[in-house]
């Protein structure tokens, strides 16, 4: 029945299968969240002892650690052996991290699973972005690519529900499920048109884009060969540094993954109960982190709809702005409260982070991932991926860790007015930088860039 379904119709059952692997991202970004009050518990930590607050934070963010060597090891192999084999990797790096965790009774073999967990998502992540953006048509290309951020927000969603109520073995095991998911759907996956392009192999090529209904960019797609057929490993890199449509796309990349995470997501993640605590709110941090992922997940469904009609420039203004004023009122609430006791209103911060989260999952969370999979030259897809996430992910690592220390030494208020200054540079650098890929081939953008 696979093999009947072609056109459109197989490029979103494609996705559907890698998007299960954006679930992994989600669940394990988000693992800390539910897991830490277990660990401060001894009757629910598999651990003989406590672990401290330090250890706990190199727990957490030991994960975007271990994401960082994933993503370049994978864009130099993706264009040897292929993108599948290395999708198949990122699953089984998973399935073996998460069995790790479940069966984890020492802090040395937490560290090993967060460390190899992060690993798996970072290939998983990078090759989702090269992989979507290479089978996918024009006109569907940023829905699918956007709804990367839906199922990342869905993994997160589903680890705020299984987490607080089942064991700590259990809750990780779903992780294992997850993970041993994906990497049985990347088995039956065809290889990407481009590799086969770049394998000079011309007749799968062909076939590969007839079945996936795109008949009409054949033409394109293969003339463009003889410019990228010879690529070497280190020409491609040589050109990602060197080729001006290449530096332009990794400095916008780059620039909106710095961006994007210094906005504060991963620690308002990882410290949402912490801020709650902080607010006084009446709300459960258990409950409260479940009803963030709801909003999570009306914010990231709203981008596809919007992402093609309106562009990516639109979202990513009107996301920013919306982080930029979220963030400045939170700063204004813990500044008043740390300055005058102002305990009043304690529903206020809930309130201020899910406004955040949708504004973040309907353009900043989602369009930076749309714009790593568009931009690229063929050749150095992978690597300009690969350099962009690694760079998402070390500033995920230094932005969580930070937090905590502007927390402890000035106060949260300081680190949200850091978060909204972030967003407010994130709108203008969008407005001035970004060219708008809406409905253009990745031909198409490659020319827009060189005449730019």
């Amino acid at each position: 029945m696979y093999l009947k379904i072609t056109g459109i119709k197989r490029q979103v059952l494609i996705s559907a299968c890698l998007y299960i692997g954006q679930m992994i991202v989600g669940f394990s970004v988000s693992w800390a969240g539910p897991i830490f009050p277990k660990l401060r518990d001894p009757n629910q930590s598999p651990l003989t002892y406590l672990l401290t607050e330090i250890e706990m934070s190199l727990v957490a963010s030991f994960l975007y650690i271990g994401g960082i060597p994933g993503p370049f090891v994978m864009g130099w192999l993706s264009n040897i052996y292929g993108r599948k084999p290395c999708l198949i990797v990122g699953g089984v790096l998973a399935c073996l991290a998460y069995v790790i965790l479940v069966w984890s009774n020492n802090l040395a073999m937490l560290y090993c699973g967060r460390l190899l967990v992060g690993l798996g998502i970072g290939v998983i992540a990078v090759m989702n972005l090269v992989y979507i953006g290479e089978i996918a048509s024009s006109n569907i290309r940023g829905i699918l690519l956007s709804a990367l951020g839906i199922f990342t927000t869905c993994g997160s969603i589903l680890m705020y529900a299984v987490g607080p109520f089942l064991p700590y073995s259990y809750a990780s095991s779903v992780g294992f499920i997850l993970s041993l998911a994906f990497t049985l759907c990347a088995t039956f996956i065809p290889e990407s048109p481009i590799f086969h392009i770049l394998e000079d192999n011309e007749d799968k090529a062909r076939d590969n884009l007839k079945d996936l209904g795109r008949e009409d960019d054949i033409d394109n797609i293969l003339h463009s060969k003889i410019e990228y057929i010879n690529s070497t490993n280190k020409k491609d890199w040589i050109e990602l540094f060197t080729l001006r449509t290449n530096k332009r796309s990794l400095l916008i990349v780059i620039v909106m993954n710095i961006l994007q995470h210094g906005s504060g997501i991963f620690a308002v993640i990882s410290f949402s109960g912490s801020i709650f605590e902080m607010a006084g709110s009446s709300v459960g941090s258990d409950v409260s982190m479940i009803i963030l992922g709801i909003f999570q997940l009306i914010g990231s469904g709203t981008a596809p709809f919007f992402v093609e009609k309106n562009g990516r420039k639109i979202l990513l203004v009107v996301s920013s702005i919306m982080c930029c004023l979220s963030m400045l009122l939170l700063g204004v609430y813990f500044y008043l409260d740390h300055y005058y006791g102002f305990n009043k209103l304690n529903w206020l911060p809930l309130v201020i982070l899910i406004i955040f989260f949708i504004g973040y999952d309907a353009g900043l969370g989602i369009v930076p991932n749309v714009l790593i999979g568009e931009m690229f030259t063929m050749n150095v897809r992978s690597n300009g991926s690969a350099v962009a996430l690694a760079v998402s992910w070390l500033s995920g690592f230094l932005v969580t860790v930070a937090y905590g220390a502007i927390v402890e030494n000035i106060g949260s208020y300081a680190a949200f007015w850091f978060f909204s200054c972030t967003g407010l540079i994130a709108c203008l650098f969008t407005i001035f930088c970004i060219p708008e890929t809406k409905g253009k081939s990745l031909l198409e953008v490659q020319d827009m860039l060189k005449k730019n």
